[in-house]
């Protein structure tokens, strides 16, 4: 259990220099609240579990402890995946690879890929997939592919009186990418390269983000794929 392999004392002997004393106190005091509320939890209460761990490991990756805020988010990982919080478990891939692990970059993949399977809130599966983009060259094909894919997800799934301001965020995502890859800088330029790079169409992008986050992953998948596209409602 987290609060078992958890040393508050050591956090406040090597708190992370860039943070002031009084944030290094007040996040040292959340983590106490937090590692005290995940020992009075029932053994049945899976998520609620899971979602204090996920709190705890992003107070540990902010103080600069990678490799405690790794292990926490993991545990909390396997409790969302098998109780098929797919919410969650994207949260999970994206305090994951905020640890700076060597295998991060393949959670990121799968932490996106779950969040354009699932139903996601939009917000987070934009943000997973601005991370892969800061994580490509600026050439990369990838990176356009990623960025349109964000518009579409919040196309179909944001909310109506979000929609306005994250379709802003996600079009101008789009531009910062076509401009690193092509100088694009107006919507003449803008038209030429979406029809050029062939990213109108999600039947022609979405297949094309299958194979970036293939290639992000590699061979360290942890979960069956297949078998969880079966969880898809008809």
């Amino acid at each position: 259990m987290t609060e078992k392999f958890i040393n508050v004392g050591s956090l406040i002997k090597d708190a992370n220099d860039g943070l002031t004393a009084e944030e290094q106190l007040g996040l040292k005091m959340q983590l106490s609240e937090k590692i005290q509320q995940l020992g009075t939890l029932a053994d049945s209460a899976h998520l609620q579990r899971a979602r204090l761990q996920l709190d705890i490991a992003e107070i540990l990756n902010t103080l600069e402890r990678k490799k405690e805020a790794w292990d926490v988010a993991l545990e909390a990982f396997a409790i969302t995946m098998q109780q098929e919080s797919w919410q969650d478990a994207v949260e999970a891939c994206n305090v994951l690879y905020q640890a700076g692990h060597e295998n991060s970059i393949a959670v990121l993949g799968m932490g996106i890929w779950l969040a354009i399977t699932f139903p996601v809130d939009p917000e987070l599966t934009v943000a997973m997939l601005i991370h892969a983009i800061d994580e490509m060259p600026d050439d990369s094909d990838g990176a356009a592919v990623a960025a349109i894919t964000a518009r579409y997800v919040v196309d179909l799934r944001a909310e109506d009186d979000k929609h306005e301001s994250q379709g802003f965020l996600v079009d101008n995502l789009i531009a910062m990418v076509a401009k690193r890859h092509s100088q694009v800088q107006d919507q003449d330029a803008m038209n030429l390269w979406l029809d050029r790079m062939e990213l109108r169409d999600p039947q022609v992008f979405l297949p094309r983000m299958a194979l970036v986050v293939d290639a992000i992953v590699g061979d360290k998948w942890w979960f069956d794929r297949d078998a969880l596209r079966g969880k898809l409602p008809d």
